[in-house]
């Protein structure tokens, strides 16, 4: 059986992965804003952080009190995005509706409601946690706010390549939690995530292209058309999986296990990126490629988790793969 403080964090990053484009749901409009559904594999990688460090595993009020604090910071970063992109959202008919251009939510109500979530974030950091935790969680936001959403998203193609640093943040929060420092393993997890997010937010932009083409956005789809984005697509897949096999030697201890139980998960996203190539203008493809990368990522987290932990609770590896690829979405596994 898996030890009890195994738990806690494999409770935490088993979060079921989204669909490509959900059916509508109304939130409220406070919660709406801070785009909960982008929380969950934020703070997976977080968790995943953890597990790479000699901290792990972490005190349950300091992980408990660094995951509430980074999901903080995500909700703020969420909120001024939606400040700032308001404008644009009302352009779309896909957005049209969302709290700030519906007028559900005043815009000061809005950003009253940031900088209460930052200032708390930063406090609970600093407090529970330690000053390199908050200060990488603000840096997080900010580079999310500021760097992607003002500065490269309207501008260039590369945005999300470089606008990528924002996702990639949270794995150097949960590393910083748990010794207070960053070792190269928690650069390993940063490096992946990085790769990982173009693959992955192309194949969402070949879903909304016409979106992005109708306010002039220059996503790659938009700017350089399907067969290109679908052949980039398959670069960084490729450079994903590469990288995900320095996990091996990233990991304090169990990192062969983490090495075979993240070859189906290789396999399957170089199968999906493969069939994307050879019809980009399928949505199906499209959408199951974006499916089973957010399923990717939140896998990679937990395999690192459990590939720690397994050895020492005595837990046969093979159950551990089946486990969790029963958890893949259906559209994507």
């Amino acid at each position: 059986m898996v030890s009890a403080s195994v738990v806690p964090a494999v409770a935490a990053i088993a979060a079921p992965a989204p669909a490509a484009i959900r059916p509508s749901v109304t939130l409220p409009a406070w919660l709406e804003v801070a785009k909960p559904r982008l929380i969950p594999l934020l703070l997976a990688t977080t968790v995943g952080g953890m597990a790479l460090t000699a901290g792990w595993p972490l005190d349950p009020l300091r992980m408990v009190s660094t995951l509430v604090g980074g999901a903080m910071a995500s909700a703020a970063a969420g909120v001024l995005n939606c400040l700032w992109e308001q404008e644009l959202d009302g352009r779309m008919q896909r957005t049209s509706r969302r709290a700030l251009p519906s007028g559900r939510l005043a815009q000061r109500q809005a950003f009253a409601l940031a900088m209460a979530l930052t200032v708390a974030s930063v406090l609970l950091l600093v407090l529970a946690v330690n000053a390199l935790a908050a200060s990488l969680a603000l840096l997080g936001l900010c580079s999310y706010v500021l760097l992607y959403t003002a500065l490269l998203k309207p501008r260039t193609t590369r945005n999300i390549v470089i606008g990528g640093l924002a996702g990639a943040i949270p794995p150097l929060v949960g590393a910083a939690a748990a010794t207070g420092h960053l070792g190269w393993s928690s650069w390993w997890l940063f490096a992946l995530v990085m790769v990982w997010t173009p693959a992955h937010f192309w194949a969402l932009a070949l879903l909304l292209h016409d979106d992005y083409r109708s306010v002039g956005i220059p996503m790659l789809p938009v700017v350089k058309g399907p067969v290109f984005t679908a052949k980039a697509i398959g670069r960084y897949s490729w450079l994903t999986a590469a990288t995900s096999l320095a996990g091996i030697f990233a990991l304090p201890g169990g990192g062969w296990l983490f090495g075979v139980l993240v070859l189906p998960f290789n396999a399957r996203l170089l199968q999906l990126s493969a069939a994307l190539a050879e019809d980009p203008e399928d949505p199906r493809r499209a959408r199951s490629l974006f499916r089973w990368s957010i399923f990717y990522l939140f896998g990679i987290c937990l395999l690192l988790v459990l590939a720690r932990s397994a050895p020492a609770a005595g837990v046969d590896p093979s159950a551990l793969l089946g486990a969790v690829l029963c958890m893949a979405p259906a559209g994507a596994a």
